[in-house]
């Protein structure tokens, strides 16, 4: 039998922050249609940023993210202290991201064939990062954590609930879409968010199991307490 690697958890923990960051800017690239996980605050950005232009994606990730960990804390009912801790990571993350949209903006785009190619691989790495979010102790992202939360509370598997939480993000950035910049017209959200929604589900599931071949997963720091 093939020996593991081994992967430890805050490594993981950065891997999945900087991959999520770079898939998500991949998508707004393409311009198919934003991933609907981040759809609601890419909405926001793109709204409120006509007035205030300094309001960049990542500050919108800060405001939805901080509502989301409000609603997971009334749905748990209670507060956990890696829920701050998740805040923090939103932080961090909406960082990565102003700086992987603006360098990845670089890009060229001319074509059908260029923005399937950028679709295509941020969907890949959105799936890849998240997947390695999963497999750390540090907080993840609220988007995941609401996820990783509800699955152990319900017992249901992960990709299940990954599946109908991206379903309903989905389906509320077409109506926030609506909401702000009328009807008939979308925004953000399009064809690459629905199929986006309807598979990256299955999509995390069979990285995880591929992810799990490959790494034995391990702290280098004697931190997890602090995170349960």
């Amino acid at each position: 039998m093939k020996q593991k690697h081994v992967c430890y958890s805050e490594s993981a923990y950065i891997l999945g922050i900087v991959i999520l960051a770079c898939g998500t800017a991949l998508m707004v690239q393409a311009d198919f249609g934003i991933s609907m996980v981040v759809a609601p605050a890419y909405l926001l950005h793109l709204w409120i940023s006509r007035s205030l232009p300094v309001f960049s994606f990542g500050m919108a990730e800060y405001v939805v993210q901080a509502i989301l960990l409000i609603i997971l804390s009334a749905v748990m009912k209670k507060g956990k202290l890696n829920y701050l801790f998740s805040f923090v990571t939103a932080v961090f993350y909406g960082l990565v991201l102003d700086l992987a949209t603006a360098i990845i903006g670089l890009l060229p785009c001319e074509g059908l064939a260029d923005r399937l190619a950028w679709y295509a691989g941020g969907l890949l790495l959105c799936a890849i990062g998240i997947s390695f979010l999963f497999h750390t102790y540090l907080s993840p992202e609220a988007y995941e954590l609401f996820v990783k939360e509800l699955s152990s509370k319900f017992g249901w598997s992960i990709p299940r609930v990954k599946t109908i939480y991206d379903c309903c993000s989905c389906l509320l950035g077409i109506i926030l879409s609506f909401l702000l910049f009328g009807f008939g017209h979308f925004e953000g959200v399009k064809l690459g968010t629905v199929f986006c929604a309807l598979t990256n589900g299955w999509l995390i599931g069979q990285i995880t199991k591929i992810l799990d071949r490959l790494f034995q997963w391990k702290d280098a720091l004697p931190l997890r307490k602090w995170f349960g």
